[in-house]
């Protein structure tokens, strides 16, 4: 929790983040990220000073846990002073103990942020998926929270100005921006109409930019003049039996031949970023066996 403190900007983890997005496709399944459609309510999280701290806690926790459809888990919160903004106990449950940092007893409009990260925690361990270290494991439970429709909580706790500053998470603000943005595209939602931080508006469209960018590249169809020309120029070279020098990079694809005359080139899916590979004979369509996205590409 950066609070007070210089915030990090841009897109500093991004490759983790879609490898978070691959994996969580590959644990859940297409089906199941599905039901995850509605994303968690403002009037379900809200919290108003004038509520009771622990009853209040307790009823935003119990929202959160059935949003992640965890029926039998049951989240005891208490408040202490700490370093980080929470932290959860990870047992065999059904009951699992949330300690938020003492600082929201005072700012708790963030007490639903805090919580979506830590349940999500709980949800991540009863599917025994994680990533290796601790800054990547926590990076996959922020891009989960998000994609599965509470992480909007964490970037609209962002707010920065020239006398503070405060962050939730270890996703950057344009991280949580660009994972909101990947999952609007997927439901056709507007989360930018729940944010009360002035910062989040600007992330999120710093993000929904860098989403895009995802599905403009080469080689889909959706690319740009200047992509299609780079993807051209490099076709020619995998093509050529004797090339003249070595293949400059380029990009995200790349081209393999198996066998003379079959040359192929896998690229990463815009939706879930788990790698497709389809011959290279002009226009192709091709469907992502994992999330079942359409891609309209010209090989």
């Amino acid at each position: 929790m950066a609070n007070g403190g210089p915030v990090e900007h841009g897109f500093p983890h991004l490759e983790t983040v879609r490898e978070a997005v691959t994996a969580l496709y590959r644990r859940l399944s297409y089906d199941t990220v599905r039901t995850f459609s509605a994303s968690v309510a403002p009037v379900d999280v809200a919290f108003c000073d004038t509520d009771d701290l622990y009853l209040g806690t307790q009823r935003v926790a119990r929202e959160l846990v059935r949003h992640y459809r965890l029926p039998d888990a049951r989240m005891i919160v208490s408040f202490r002073e700490m370093t980080h903004a929470a932290n959860v106990e990870l047992t065999a449950g059904p009951e699992y103990f949330i300690e938020l940092n003492d600082r929201f007893r005072t700012h708790r409009r963030d007490i639903g942020a805090a919580l979506a990260h830590e349940v999500m925690h709980v949800y991540l361990h009863r599917l025994d998926l994680s990533f290796p270290g601790t800054r990547a494991n926590e990076i996959l439970t922020d891009t989960a929270t998000t994609y599965l429709g509470a992480g909007w909580l964490l970037l609209d706790a962002y707010r920065e100005d020239a006398a503070s500053s405060q962050k939730l998470g270890y996703l950057t603000p344009e991280e949580f921006g660009y994972v909101l943005a990947k999952r609007a595209l997927l439901f056709g939602e507007d989360p930018s109409v729940w944010f009360t931080s002035p910062q989040a508006y600007t992330a999120y469209g710093k993000g929904l930019a860098r989403a895009r960018r995802d599905e403009q590249q080469p080689p889909l169809a959706a690319a740009g003049w200047a992509g299609r020309r780079r993807y051209a120029r490099d076709r020619r070279h995998a093509q050529d039996p004797h090339p003249a020098g070595p293949a400059a990079d380029g990009g995200p694809y790349a081209f393999t031949a198996p066998a003379p005359g079959q040359l192929r080139v896998s690229f990463p899916c815009p939706t879930c970023h788990q790698r497709i590979r389809v011959p290279v004979r002009g226009r192709v369509r091709a469907r992502c066996g994992l999330c079942r996205t359409v891609l309209e590409c010209d090989t």
